[in-house]
């Protein structure tokens, strides 16, 4: 995939080049992975909605000189419906040693997994409400990222010093990269406790609350405890790290603990970058709402890939650059996706663009919140240039990871930068009162969330379109069917008829769009309100005319596209 999800789009390329500098992946020959493992989400099989997800408890030995795991995870299910069977996924080349159902070896002919999707077949009928417990047990070599993020897997890396760094980043492929899971955006575990064990030199940060660490002779093992993760944001982490931790003081009562786990040769950028932690929580607690996971931590962990939104240990891989708006973007967006990913998460990947929009329209909000309109407004021009408008951010049918994030068959980037600069237009339509309002119901599921008062929830495209409607008391079916389910922007035909300006908008399926258009003429602002898609304003031969002065609404205009080709052009000749 060209672009991984979580990361950033702007003008300013963040690539890989960079990261190779202080890490370096081992390149191993692996088996190719099955369609099955490669592929995330769609529609979910009949066999996984039958069950609800109540706990996962995995056990991982990391060996990083044979690039390996020795692995079990123990799940329990619940039935929604009756079912007789059960359906995980897991990579194949993480061979299987043994089941036990309920802490009872389970045969060898009762369960499969020839491509992937390992299948168990119970030894009898479960009736709804019933419960179960599968342990597997499996291990060898988890397949290698070949460039993570954008390419999933485990990276093996080392330290300029020599010693073990390994973090995983398994987004695009899922989770069944390195763990039996439901890989469906919804399929979710209540409860996730993870064990680690790593030489105890070394040190294995994870998702949620640190239990315990318990030593074995030269290993030792790290227990974490997470409630409700996202399925790819579980993760391991293991390196020589050093660890800084915090507290914040929220806008809500309660007290976050803060943890950044790095590297010791990197203190110094780890140390201003922790001083970034306090002013991006309150600005999300300010403008959105409280840190969903406030009773676990803000955690981030130094990792050898560019970056990855890992629920409560955020990866971080950006080597503690600035940029010219005062913050580090890269953790800004991926700590977004808190918000806007792990605690509402996408029904299916279809949905995927309410965690990149939002998380996306996160960067230009915080430059507000930090300096002012003209870093706000710069930002969003920088996000304007990108946009390529080859295919609808929604489609309507469940998607797979893959094809949304595909450039050539899906939106791929633009869920992210048309995304973001379609919220920029819904705010300035709706105002700041509705627009947060709306922001905050698809987040929390509630107008007023507390600490303890909610939980994280699964949201859809028509779910936030309702809620807009609820909240402005309009239908707006018209905004969203333009800049979601077309893939062309809204173009504002102009024509000058004597001294009049008359102006028409046009869309890609000539649906209607009533958007209203701030028109200057001289020193005076008018507003056409365009209820039936056009409007007209008398304009003096000679006077100043602009058209939208404040940049409110998305639109297509002919200078981003002249300059898109011309930039086009240049890559072409530079490559020759």
């Amino acid at each position: 995939m060209p672009f991984r999800p979580h990361l950033l789009a702007l003008g300013v390329t963040l690539g890989l080049a960079s990261i190779a500098a202080t890490a370096t992946t081992t390149a191993t020959t692996q088996p190719a992975l099955t369609t099955q493992t490669l592929n995330s989400g769609g529609v979910m099989p009949a066999e996984q909605a039958r069950v609800h997800f109540d706990h996962a408890e995995l056990h991982f030995t990391v060996e990083p000189a044979q690039q390996s795991i020795d692995a079990s995870a123990t799940l329990s299910f619940t039935a929604k419906t009756a079912t007789d069977v059960l359906l995980l996924d897991l990579d194949r080349n993480l061979p299987i040693s043994g089941l036990d159902l309920d802490g009872k070896p389970l045969a060898a002919s009762a369960w499969s997994n020839p491509d992937g999707r390992l299948r168990i077949q119970l030894p009898a009928m479960l009736a709804a409400g019933g419960k179960v417990s599968v342990t597997v047990r499996y291990g060898g070599k988890p397949h290698v990222a070949k460039k993570a993020p954008w390419d999933g897997g485990f990276v093996w890396s080392h330290t300029a010093d020599g010693q073990p760094w390994v973090a995983s980043a398994v987004e695009g492929e899922g989770c069944d990269l390195f763990w039996p899971c439901i890989d469906q955006p919804q399929g979710e575990p209540d409860l996730v406790d993870t064990y680690i064990t790593v030489a105890r030199t070394l040190a294995a940060p994870g998702n949620g609350v640190l239990v315990g660490i318990t030593d074995q002779g030269d290993q030792h093992t790290y227990h974490w405890r997470a409630k409700h993760p996202d399925t790819y944001a579980i993760s391991i982490n293991v390196g020589p790290f050093k660890l800084l931790k915090g507290n914040y003081a929220s806008h809500y009562g309660n007290t976050i603990p803060l943890e950044l786990w790095y590297l010791p040769e990197h203190a110094a950028g780890a140390q201003a970058l922790f001083g970034e932690f306090p002013r991006m929580l309150d600005f999300f607690e300010q403008q959105i709402g409280p840190y969903p996971f406030g009773d676990e931590k803000m955690g981030v962990v130094e990792t050898p890939h560019l970056g990855m939104e890992h629920q409560t240990i955020n990866a971080y891989g950006n080597q503690y650059r600035k940029n010219g708006y005062g913050f580090d973007q890269l953790l800004q967006h991926e700590f977004a996706h808190e918000w806007f990913g792990n605690q509402v998460t996408n029904a299916d990947w279809d949905d995927m663009w309410l965690h990149e929009s939002f998380g996306t329209y996160m960067q230009p909000l915080f430059s507000q919140y930090l300096n002012g309109d003209m870093d706000y407004f710069s930002w969003l021009h920088q996000l304007r240039l990108q946009l390529r408008n080859h295919h609808p951010i929604v489609s309507g049918s469940s998607k797979t990871e893959e094809q949304v994030y595909d450039e050539s068959a899906g939106p791929g980037q633009d869920i992210y930068n048309k995304g973001a600069l379609m919220l920029h237009t819904l705010r300035q339509l709706i105002g700041d009162k509705d627009f947060f309002d709306s922001t905050r119901r698809l987040v929390y599921g509630r107008p007023d969330p507390r600490p303890g008062n909610f939980s994280p929830r699964y949201a859809s495209t028509n779910d936030y379109v309702g809620i807009v409607d609820q909240v402005t008391g309009r239908k707006l079916d018209w905004f969203f069917d333009v800049y979601l389910r077309d893939a062309a922007l809204p173009r504002l035909d102009e024509q000058r008829d004597g001294d009049t300006l008359k102006l028409r908008w046009v869309t890609e399926h000539g649906k209607p769009f009533p958007m209203p258009i701030e028109v200057q003429v001289g020193d005076t602002v008018h507003t056409l309100p365009m209820s039936d898609g056009s409007g007209q304003l008398a304009v003096p031969a000679g006077s100043l005319l602009i058209v939208d002065p404040r940049s409110k609404v998305l639109r297509e205009v002919p200078y981003v596209g002249d300059y898109q080709q011309w930039m086009k052009q240049q890559r072409a000749a530079a490559s020759k």
